[in-house]
């Protein structure tokens, strides 16, 4: 018997065993098998309507015919802003930072400044609305970054990620239910205080963690 287990481990290890994928050199990414496929919606109803978003429970055929009911987070999107003022120092900018208590995590957290894309609203002006709004903080140039979702196995909220960049200070006009601590960051100081754990927020992380690498490509040059 204990043979047998254990030539079943093995066979199991076999079925499940990933595929190796050979990582494309162009700049522009193949597609997958697969890639661009969407389930179809058998049915959704809404379980609950907040004020930034909705849940919906969804009976669906999801690609390669798995039906299945999903619980999802529906939301709109969001901006996320890098501000950097790098007019002293290119090589160590300073990062516009917010620190503010967050009750989902149960703690402060170091944040960069975002919020909800609205109906129609295009990104790049929802990012610019809300640096202005939670900052005070105005942007002579923007890019953008990366796009991303934050948690995809039951939020349906993409990121978007912009650089501003030529900052001039201003009067910020928070929600009323936003209580923002700002800071100014070195960026080596940011990227010290995420080997340290200081720093949670996934979306900072991404933003901090991607300009660095961005800027040490530009010096390799």
């Amino acid at each position: 018997m204990p043979g047998k287990a254990k030539g079943k481990k093995a066979a199991d290890a076999k079925s499940v065993k990933a595929k190796k994928t050979k990582i494309p050199k162009e700049k522009k990414a193949r597609k997958e098998e697969g890639d661009g496929e969407k389930a179809r919606l058998v049915s959704s109803e809404v379980v609950f309507e907040g004020r930034l978003f909705k849940v919906v429970h969804d009976k669906v055929v999801e690609p390669g015919g798995h039906e299945n009911e999903r619980d999802i987070v529906r939301h709109n999107g969001s901006a996320v802003i890098l501000a950097v003022d790098s007019a002293k120092n290119r090589k160590n900018p300073w990062v516009v930072m917010e620190r503010q208590y967050r009750h989902a995590a149960e703690r402060y957290l170091w944040e960069l400044p975002a919020g909800k894309i609205e109906p129609g609203e295009d990104p790049l002006e929802g990012a610019q609305r809300e640096l202005a709004e939670e900052t005070g903080y105005r942007a002579k140039k923007w890019s953008e970054l990366a796009q991303f979702w934050p948690s995809p196995g039951f939020v349906g909220e993409w990121m978007k990620l912009f650089v501003a960049e030529g900052l001039t200070a201003g009067d910020s006009a928070p929600e009323e239910d936003e209580r923002i601590e700002l800071r100014l960051v070195r960026l080596n100081d940011a990227l010290k205080m995420i080997d340290k754990g200081a720093i949670q927020d996934g979306k900072t992380l991404v933003g901090i963690l991607l300009f660095a690498r961005s800027r040490l490509k530009r010096g390799k040059r």
